[in-house]
């Protein structure tokens, strides 16, 4: 990530060559404003999101909310009839000032369209692979903090917040920052999913309750937000209204791009719905179907390995499933248990298949994996604790999985 930091570093020294010297030069002449400064500041910033959503590297509604973001620095910073351009010695003060800004404002921009997880350590030593420590960024949530006590009306400014506490894993505080924006914001849908996300966390990981409330709201302003209907299906699902969840799920897959990693997660949580629900394509779970005499179909043990014992609680969900060793990566069977029920007997076959043509008895081998959610989310989050088995052919009995890793958070930008 250095050469990240060092292109950035690059871009912002090129940004103020650009506008430091001119300010220094107009200083020098009697009639220039500060408005004025602050319009080519303004279109320089505006010229270089036009030309990131151009290039394809920034969303429309990414560039909308940073567009709108400058305007409001704008209209803040200009005075109507100010006197003309101070002199040279002010100026100079002026152009440090603004040297100092550009970078804070770069930095602001990022974390309202990019991905501040990067931000986050990813050492023992607390550093990251972007050089900005956690103390350093969190220096910076608090001078952010700080500002909206004077400014409480900067809706986007509290949304930002929010997204910051999110990032060092404050929900609590996160939650009380997005409240404070969806109160100035109450229409953005993207906000209002962002909110419920955070309060769920913040009482324990569980959408049930206010959460909910505030997706079912997104979605009535919005009915194909991508976040709100992932959410919607799982609160769905974790209340056993499974037909409710395959119907957000659904709908989200009409969302989601077709080269979408996401897309196999969501058809494997569909199945896995349908499968408990009864609906075409699988079978309830309670019912042990006694077919597949010796055709598709893999049995054995799921077991926790004693020194994860310490993170799992009784009411943790456990999914067991089954892949292809080679071939995609969609699961061909999935079950759900509790973590209760550890160690754990299973018994998959094709009657809990995803897909029609998606059976054990289509594949000679398979691996079984078994995972611990304590969110019951289908998709793997940080914090689940996960084992699989080596391959195995199908039909084998007698097989053992242990659970003896815990998933960590992804790296990168």
């Amino acid at each position: 990530m250095t050469a990240f930091v060092v292109l950035g570093v690059v871009l912002i020294a090129g940004a103020l060559l650009f506008v430091v010297p001119p300010l220094l030069r107009r200083s020098l002449r009697a009639g220039a404003t500060r408005d004025a400064v602050n319009v080519a500041v303004y279109r320089d910033q505006l010229r270089e999101l036009d030309a990131d959503l151009r290039a394809g590297t920034l969303a429309a509604d990414q560039h909308e909310k940073a567009r709108r973001e400058i305007e409001a620095r704008l209209l803040a910073d200009m005075g109507a009839g100010e006197a003309p351009a101070q002199p040279p010695r002010r100026a100079r003060a002026a152009a440090l000032a603004l040297g100092l800004a550009v970078p804070i404002c770069a930095l602001a921009v990022y974390m309202a369209v990019g991905n501040p997880q990067a931000l986050l350590p990813q050492t023992a030593q607390g550093g990251n692979q972007h050089g900005l420590s956690a103390q350093q960024f969190e220096a910076l949530v608090s001078r952010l903090a700080a500002r909206l006590k004077d400014n409480p009306e900067d809706a986007e400014g509290w949304m930002m917040l929010g997204r910051s506490y999110a990032v060092l894993g404050r929900f609590g505080e996160a939650s009380e920052a997005y409240a404070k924006a969806a109160a100035r914001m109450p229409r953005d849908a993207q906000l209002l999913a962002d909110y419920a996300d955070a309060l769920a966390m913040a009482q324990g990981r569980t959408l049930q309750g206010e959460p909910e409330k505030i997706i079912l709201r997104a979605l009535a302003i919005d009915p194909d937000n991508l976040k709100a209907l992932l959410l919607a299906g799982t609160a769905a699902f974790n209340r056993n209204d499974h037909p409710a969840a395959i119907r957000h799920w659904e709908r989200a897959l009409k969302v989601l791009p077709g080269e979408s990693d996401m897309v196999q997660r969501v058809q494997a949580s569909i199945a896995e719905a349908r499968s408990l629900a009864g609906s075409p394509g699988g079978r309830t779970q309670v019912a042990k179907p006694a077919q597949a005499q010796g055709g598709g179909r893999v049995s054995g043990v799921v077991r926790l390995a004693p020194e994860l014992a310490g993170k799992v609680s009784p009411g943790d969900t456990v999914f067991i499933f089954a892949r292809a060793a080679e071939g995609p990566r969609m699961p061909l069977a999935i079950l759900r248990k509790r973590a209760s029920d550890l160690p754990a007997e299973f018994t998959l076959d094709d009657s809990m298949a995803m897909a029609p043509q998606m059976k054990l008895s289509a594949f000679p081998d398979v691996v079984i994996g078994a995972r611990v959610s304590k969110s019951a989310n289908a998709s793997p989050q940080p914090g689940d604790l996960q084992g699989s088995s080596a391959p195995v052919k199908v039909g084998a009995r007698s097989v053992s999985v242990v659970i003896d890793t815990e998933l960590r958070e992804p790296s990168g930008k």
